[in-house]
């Protein structure tokens, strides 16, 4: 710790802070990739494709009148 030059309470707050918000970046990009895993693994036991039907956007898009 002798180190680092002393902070502020400020810079100690804001140091804080942007390290709990790296934290909740990386817990979240963590856990939508474990539910990611989770959801491959149902849909491969189910015999269900996780990808999503491409065809059926396509359609949807063809049948949509354009809104220019």
């Amino acid at each position: 710790m002798a180190d680092r030059p002393p902070q502020s309470p400020n810079e100690r707050d804001q140091a804080r802070q942007a390290r709990l918000r790296q934290a909740l970046r990386d817990n979240l990009k963590k856990r939508k990739s474990q539910l990611r895993g989770r959801a491959d693994l149902a849909a491969a036991e189910a015999g269900v494709s996780s990808e999503p039907d491409r065809a059926a956007d396509d359609r949807s898009r063809s049948d949509a009148p354009d809104r220019e």
